[in-house]
């Protein structure tokens, strides 16, 4: 996979004007690329700091809700973190509907930019940084030049001007979207979550069902099956003529690969899937068999994600610290038996419920955060649970418990959000690697030799 370029010059623009609101990683990117090819730019963050960082740049800076200005703009660009539609849109997103200026995001304008490159897009409420990275690193593997971001990390319009994208797409991304961009969308699995910025259950689905739009006959989708929403959309649109590739947890030859142990970093039956999903693409796109299945041997894995740390004394850590929801918790629990479970943090919707079929796996609960008491009534006496109240304390715990029993798997795996103790689950699982890394051990294996964020 190739670096991140220069900044690239988006020269559609060039003299006209242009809203950027939202001064992140991707607003800022858009922001530079719009600059360097000649536009307008006007930005607006409701952040006092992140407006002082972009005037600090030299931009401009125009609240749109208060401008005369943005009735002569070409577009709005709008950071995926900023509320389209619900719960109730941003100000911003009001006044440029009112003025009928289109509302992009970041990933439309690297598609106007680069309109003949291959794009892959890859959502479902989990496994998609999985998948995305997965499918990155076959293809690279192989020889193809690629270039890999979107939700995953690189901002679109940082990434490298390349013949094919690889693009995780969040629900907010694609409702910022406006074409159908994509030439493989692969659609994983649908389960709640971000409800409140979509209205409910349906919107969210119908924002995962926007990367499934035909960019023209020869699109494919790959749609996982595993979850009831999904399937209902490969039947629906199978009627439909599209040309659909339906995967499993059990698709072959990926299933068999995996449960062989030949694939370390892929461990657990939602990684069967995730795997299902390269291999579906990389034949979509013409790939043998053996250099599919070497990528997907070879696959390192991703920080954060049943990300294995080290085995102490027998004793294996492992950072699942993406996991901020039950079903994603649960992917984890099913992959791993004799569990000092470390979960909590901030509550999201849904409960606990789905993670019951997997206490049996769990020898221990060492819960956290603002989710530390609800936890533990749910568990109910069913697993031993000790309330640590802060992460350093259920690591320090839980080492000390397994090191007792001398063998099993510690695993941070929340099943929460990390805003009540830590800005984002990357710190809270840099925090959690750090903290084993400081373990007292006899026999030490380090397996992430990766620098922490």
């Amino acid at each position: 996979m190739t670096a991140a370029s220069p900044i690239r010059a988006l020269t559609a623009y060039a003299n006209r004007i242009v809203f950027v609101v939202g001064l992140g990683k991707s607003g800022m990117s858009a922001a530079r690329a719009l600059k360097a090819g000649g536009a307008s730019v006007h930005c607006w963050d409701d952040g006092e700091a992140a407006r002082k960082k972009a005037a600090d740049e030299g931009f401009t800076l125009t609240d749109p809700s208060k401008s005369l200005l943005l009735a002569a703009a070409e577009a709005l660009v709008l950071a995926p973190g900023i509320p389209l539609t619900h719960p109730t849109p941003h100000p911003s997103v009001v006044a440029a509907k009112a003025a009928r200026v289109p509302v992009l995001g970041d990933i439309e304008l690297l598609y106007r930019a680069e309109p003949d490159a291959t794009y892959i897009g890859i959502t479902g409420t989990n496994g998609k940084s999985t998948t995305t990275a997965l499918i990155g690193h076959m293809l690279s593997r192989a020889g193809v030049d690629v270039a890999v971001g979107g939700n995953l990390g690189t901002a679109a319009l940082t990434l490298p001007k390349a013949s094919v994208y690889v693009l995780e797409m969040s629900s907010y991304q694609l409702d910022l979207t406006v074409s159908p961009m994509f030439d493989i969308a692969v659609l994983l699995n649908v389960t709640p979550d971000h409800l409140d910025r979509h209205g409910g259950m349906n919107g969210y689905i119908q924002a995962k069902e926007r990367i499934l739009r035909s960019h023209d006959d020869d699109s494919t989708a790959i749609i996982g099956t595993d979850t009831p929403e999904t399937a209902e959309i490969a039947n629906r649109l199978l009627t439909e003529g599209r040309n659909i590739v339906r995967i499993a947890k059990d698709s072959r030859p990926v299933a068999d690969l995996i449960d062989s142990g030949a694939c370390p970093a892929l461990a657990g039956d939602h990684n069967k899937q995730n795997a299902a999903a390269a291999y579906a693409v990389g034949r979509a796109l013409g790939l043998d068999e053996e250099t599919i299945l070497d990528g997907i041997r070879s696959f390192p894995g991703l920080a954060h994600r049943q990300e294995r740390i080290a085995t102490l004394d027998g004793i294996v850590y492992i950072n699942d610290s993406k996991a901020t929801n039950a079903d994603a918790a649960a992917r984890a629990l099913s992959a791993f038996d004799g569990i000092y479970w470390i979960a909590g943090g901030r509550e999201k919707d849904g409960g606990y419920a789905d993670l019951d079929p997997y206490l049996p796996h769990v020898r221990h609960a060492f819960l956290i955060g603002e989710a530390m008491a609800n936890m533990a009534a749910w568990i109910a006496q069913r697993v031993p649970v000790t309330l640590s109240g802060t992460l350093a304390e259920a690591v320090s715990a839980a080492h000390a418990t397994a090191s007792n029993d001398g063998s099993g798997t510690v695993l941070l795996s929340p099943a929460c959000a990390s805003f009540d103790q830590y800005q984002n689950f990357e710190i809270r699982g840099d925090a959690f690697r750090d903290l084993v890394l400081a373990l007292p051990a006899t026999a030490r294996i380090v397996h992430s030799t990766r620098e922490a964020a």
